[in-house]
């Protein structure tokens, strides 16, 4: 394959963000790096690619000169880069949860070796914390699906449903690690006693879990042109957009009559 794909988050106090924005963007496109990094004064976001040497080069950068720590990331491979531009984004917040959240006493990591054995427990409730476009095209098997539209009306659907759940062993997980990150701090702070999230996300645990041992079904949903990635984080050669809606498609989906190629789909389309 000729491009590393690299999804990374990291939160730390990033005062100069606003002054480092177009900095960043300079240091990507001078090695020919794509795709989008989102920087707030909680940290940075990103998922972007590039060649093994040049994407290397700037991962050391962002260590070295920006975040001045350590920092993981998550890589799978293609032939074509999935992305169209370079963009360096100010945020507010890496990712919001609409209420405020300290991320001083998040959950427990699961690293993905451990994962199947903690939601194979019967005594463990499993939340998908990701939205509906998202869980429609994969998820762990005995997961709770929100069914959400957006990360803040998450809060709402775990007051709803499991406020009685406070002491029980809750196994969080979403693609990358960022969204679980924030969101079992807030459950700590909302009194829930025993959080756990997968470290790495779907896509750390798809890298490292072979398909023949693994409890993940389906396909997981990137923000990219792959539109999803399986096991090994090979691109999906199955999944699409709706080209009028932009909701993630299965095969099953694009055989339904609602299904109108370039017009509309069974989420969208009045006639489903």
């Amino acid at each position: 394959m000729s491009f590393v794909v690299a999804t990374f988050y990291h939160f730390f106090d990033f005062k100069e963000f606003e002054q480092k924005k177009q900095l960043l963007k300079d240091q990507m496109l001078a090695r020919g790096i794509k795709g989008s990094i989102l920087i707030a004064p909680e940290g940075l976001n990103g998922t972007i690619g590039g060649t093994r040497e040049k994407l290397d080069d700037f991962l050391s950068y962002l260590q070295s000169d920006i975040i001045r720590a350590p920092m993981g990331h998550k890589e799978s491979y293609c032939d074509t880069l999935p992305f169209g531009r370079t963009k360096v984004r100010l945020k507010t917040e890496t990712i919001s949860l609409g209420e405020p959240v300290d991320l001083s006493q998040v959950g427990t990591y699961v690293d993905p070796k451990d994962w199947d054995a903690l939601i194979s427990d019967p005594d463990t409730i499993i939340l998908d914390t990701r939205n509906d476009y998202e869980v429609h095209l994969g998820t762990f098997k005995g997961a709770i699906d929100p069914d959400i539209e957006t990360f803040k009306q998450l809060p709402a659907f775990v007051r709803k449903t499991l406020s009685e759940n406070k002491n029980a062993k809750i196994a969080t997980f979403c693609t990358g690690g960022i969204r679980c990150e924030k969101f079992t701090a807030w459950m700590k702070t909302e009194g829930f006693t025993d959080v756990y999230h997968l470290k790495g996300g779907i896509l750390k645990y798809l890298e490292e879990i072979p398909e023949a041992q693994s409890s993940w079904q389906g396909e997981c949903y990137v923000f990219d042109d792959r539109v999803a990635v399986t096991h090994g984080v090979h691109a999906s050669t199955t999944s699409s957009k709706c080209e009028a809606c932009g909701f993630a498609l299965t095969p099953e989906d694009r055989a339904h009559p609602s299904y109108v190629p370039d017009k509309a789909c069974g989420f969208c389309n009045p006639l489903k």
